[in-house]
């Protein structure tokens, strides 16, 4: 199964690639997190993003209880902060805003509340998990979520190192989530196993979201890499990628 896949990361033959999909996942808003540090980089890293043809991107900063207290109000205040500096150097791609909740206490009771942070008029939030620690009572986490009307996206199910097999994914989905895969995961990046669960993943036909996670250059130069190859192509062949609706 991942051989299959595997022999189909070639270069692209076309010299230029333009990308339609809206990327939902990445931290481009300085100093909040541990992505860019400023907003030299977040226009850079912008520009190099329209460079390969995207029109429009969903940041989402971590809020993460015991690391980065992130807040709605400061998110937002970072962000038109990030407008105005766009304007600044004529980017005419569209940014939108939204969060990646850590699976915590914090974030129970902002579900709760009903007080997290959306995007589009599908209420989709993005979510992730302890890489490490399989979490506590997460289906009926996911069951509330569900009834107060999120449509919650589990970011990168590949990177979570308790999830290994098909019927553990499968039993994942079934509670409701959807599944977002970093690109770059496919490129090597994080490592020859997390690569290995994205390529069954992708194999499985289990993947609904793809996105970038960029924190940094580096992350843009994977991403690149995986774009302008075939194994970017047979993703979208194989699964119902679903990006082209945000």
């Amino acid at each position: 199964m991942f051989k299959k896949l595997a022999n189909v990361f070639k270069p692209s033959s076309s010299s230029k690639k333009i990308f339609h999909f809206v990327d939902l996942h990445s931290h481009l808003l300085p100093g909040i997190d541990d992505g860019v540090k400023d907003f030299d980089e977040s226009i850079e890293i912008l520009k190099n993003l329209q460079e390969l043809g995207f029109t429009k991107i969903i940041t989402t900063p971590h809020i993460m209880h015991h690391r980065f207290r992130n807040t709605q109000e400061n998110i937002l205040k970072v962000y038109w902060q990030l407008q105005s500096k766009m304007r600044e150097h004529n980017l005419r791609m569209e940014v939108d805003v939204a969060a990646e909740y850590y699976y915590d206490e914090h974030f129970l009771e902002l579900i709760e509340k009903r007080e997290l942070m959306t995007f589009t008029e599908e209420n989709y939030i993005l979510f992730e998990l302890s890489y490490t620690i399989k979490p506590i009572a997460l289906e009926q986490a996911v069951s509330k979520l569900l009834s107060a009307g999120y449509r919650p996206i589990l970011a990168h199910p590949e990177r979570y190192t308790y999830y290994r097999s098909l019927e553990d994914y499968m039993r994942v989905k079934d509670m409701g989530l959807l599944f977002q895969l970093n690109l770059i995961s496919l490129d090597g990046f994080y490592g020859k196993s997390v690569k290995k669960h994205a390529e069954q993943l992708v194999n499985a036909g289990l993947i609904d979201f793809i996105g970038s996670d960029i924190h940094s250059q580096k992350y843009v130069d994977s991403f690149s890499r995986v774009l302008q190859s075939s194994v970017y192509r047979e993703c979208l062949k194989v699964n119902k990628i679903r990006n082209n609706k945000l």
